[in-house]
């Protein structure tokens, strides 16, 4: 829950209190003293007695929840727009497809059914749409650090330092497991985005196939049960459950492009 100051900001900006406000301004602008102070008391008065009462109400506080998020659905509408603009032209066609088909659905849905508007389950395809976004921003993300990435040439350093291992003194030995533990470390994360790499690519063609069949029964429907049959919820949760694991992908992606921004600084500190 948002804090108290919060809902007092919102207040304050609301329109019809900013106005009041330029009313009481110029009522006292334009009165003669003592009237002109009288008023600008009442003014503060006023809103003093306003910003105590109304923000602190529940009313007004589920009023601003829902502008906030209405604000915040509008931002991450037009930060994915501006992600879409970043794909190549056949991930951008994909979404698009899918964009349009999503509104196909919708529209022959209302002219089939005579309906004014389409279920709240067949609705979902808005979020699964979003979702097929970020997942095929992290999909690319992803595919273009594997290509940078030569997994054979870890695998040989690797075989190269236990080799080098056996026969090494003890200091240098330390060095080289420090070396090792990169090494595999490195493999490692390599293996995982791997991995994150295929489920996207399983999850992404499940929305895409499921966008396909749900078209089809639209246009092909008998009833309305027909539609409402449908497992929307499964899909759903494979979606949800796809990106409850790739949290732990997201944050090296993160770290990946922070790398990859940064000059490597000069081991030795440059003369002046």
């Amino acid at each position: 829950m948002a804090s108290r100051m919060a809902y007092v900001w919102e207040a304050l900006k609301e329109p019809v209190n900013l106005w009041a406000i330029v009313g009481v301004l110029a009522a006292a602008l334009y009165a003669d003293p003592p009237l002109n102070a009288l008023i600008l008391l009442g003014g503060a008065a006023a809103e003093a007695l306003y910003l105590a009462t109304v923000p602190a109400t529940a009313a007004y506080q589920r009023l601003a929840e829902r502008r906030w998020r209405q604000r915040a659905a509008a931002e991450r509408a037009r930060a994915r727009e501006e992600l879409i603009k970043s794909f190549d032209p056949r991930e951008r066609e994909a979404v698009e497809y899918l964009r349009w088909l999503k509104k196909q659905i919708y529209a022959n849905y209302m002219r089939f059914t005579r309906s004014k508007e389409v279920p709240a389950d067949i609705r979902t395809l808005d979020a699964m749409w979003e979702r097929f976004v970020d997942f095929l921003d992290l999909y690319r993300r992803c595919k273009t650090h594997l290509r940078a990435f030569n997994r054979q040439a870890i695998l040989n350093q690797i075989a190269q330092a236990e080799r080098a291992l056996h026969s090494a003194d003890e200091k240098t030995r330390r060095v080289i497991e420090n070396n090792l533990n990169i090494l595999r470390g490195r493999l490692a994360e390599y293996e995982g985005i791997e991995r994150a790499v295929k489920l996207l690519e399983a999850q992404l063609q499940t929305i895409e196939n499921f966008f396909g069949l749900v078209n089809d029964k639209v246009m092909t429907m008998s009833s309305v049960e027909s539609i409402a049959a449908l497992d929307f919820e499964s899909v759903l949760s494979s979606i949800e459950m796809t990106r409850s694991v790739l949290e732990e992908t997201a944050p090296i992606m993160s770290a990946l492009e922070a790398l990859e921004r940064e000059q490597a600084p000069p081991l030795t500190p440059e003369r002046q």
